[in-house]
């Protein structure tokens, strides 16, 4: 038999398998208890609401993602490499899992209350995602500035976390048009899968950078 812990773990397992197989609009209570065998009223001892429920599926994606995101920056040595690596392992995480992607970012269905005394907020899984992005596009633009300095003044850009945002919205944008197809039909790009769809991904994601940060320097 499950101790406590071990059958909430067992409830999230079965909602991120639902959000991932048919979407977040299937998860409810009674759903995920009927499939992880146990009573209807047994998920309201973790989840007294639907939004609680979600919330910690999201934040089991938010998890996820972050760990892909350690692995994806692990060889870059710049702060531009850092931002291109995050970006790709970004759009790769949402069109791998779609489900849990769309959900993550639904801040009108979570909750970012703690709903136990040992877990964290969902905040604390969000924020410093975008944390580290803005932190990453600040030292791009020291960067840039510095290597600038020697012709002139620097042109006054948004705050830091302000193009982090934009950056985030255009990769964002990205990977939504790509799962629905509409970017392939506006550029005539070859179906999804292969490395054409690939390429055309990552010089999507190149010019996003440049535009946002101005262009690679060697």
């Amino acid at each position: 038999m499950l101790d406590e812990s071990s059958l909430r773990e067992r409830l999230i397992d079965v909602g991120v398998d639902l959000v991932l197989t048919e979407g977040s609009g299937s998860v409810g209570l009674r759903e995920i208890a009927r499939r992880a065998g146990v009573s209807h009223g047994a998920p309201r001892r973790y989840f007294p609401t639907h939004h609680a429920l979600l919330s910690a599926i999201a934040r089991r994606g938010f998890k996820d993602l972050a760990a892909r995101f350690e692995a994806a920056v692990a060889g870059a040595t710049t702060p531009r490499g850092q931002l291109e690596a995050l970006a790709r392992a970004y759009v790769g995480y949402a069109l791998e899992r779609r489900g849990m992607f769309e959900l993550m970012w639904r801040h009108d269905l979570l909750d970012s209350a703690a709903q136990a005394s040992d877990q964290p907020r969902l905040r604390e899984s969000t924020l410093p995602l975008f944390g580290h992005l803005t932190g990453l596009v600040a030292r791009c633009r020291s960067e840039r500035d510095a290597a600038r300095r020697a012709d002139g003044p620097n042109e006054a850009g948004p705050p830091p976390a302000v193009t982090a945002a934009a950056l985030w919205s255009n990769l964002h944008g990205i990977a939504q048009l790509w799962a629905w197809g509409s970017l392939q039909l506006a550029l005539g790009a070859l179906p999804l899968d292969g490395d054409p769809g690939d390429n055309q991904r990552d010089r999507l994601i190149a010019a996003v950078l440049d535009a946002h940060l101005g262009p690679a320097t060697s």
